[in-house]
């Protein structure tokens, strides 16, 4: 499996504080599925962050889109691939 950092910018702080549960929810789903490696919020309000484990950029962008964050206008979203170095 690949990771990707996936960057979730503030789009709407409104519609981000109505669907945190769900998007929380939704990454609970997922860290349970095995494919998410680390996540978080920026601490100044900016958006956050999920490091997901995916095969290919397709799959991963096809699950960020289900987020509901994503789907429903409170984040944007920029997904990078992440080569992990931990020396």
């Amino acid at each position: 499996m690949k990771h990707f950092a996936v960057l979730l910018p503030m789009k709407d702080e409104e519609k981000s504080k109505v669907h945190r549960a769900e998007h929380l929810q939704f990454l609970k789903e997922k860290e349970e599925e095995g494919y998410i490696f680390a996540k978080g919020r920026f601490v100044d309000g900016a958006g956050g962050l999920v490091i997901y484990k995916g095969e290919n950029l397709e799959q991963v962008e096809e699950m960020v889109k289900k987020d509901p964050y994503v789907g429903l206008g409170a984040r944007n979203y920029e997904i990078h691939e992440w080569e992990m170095n931990l020396s």
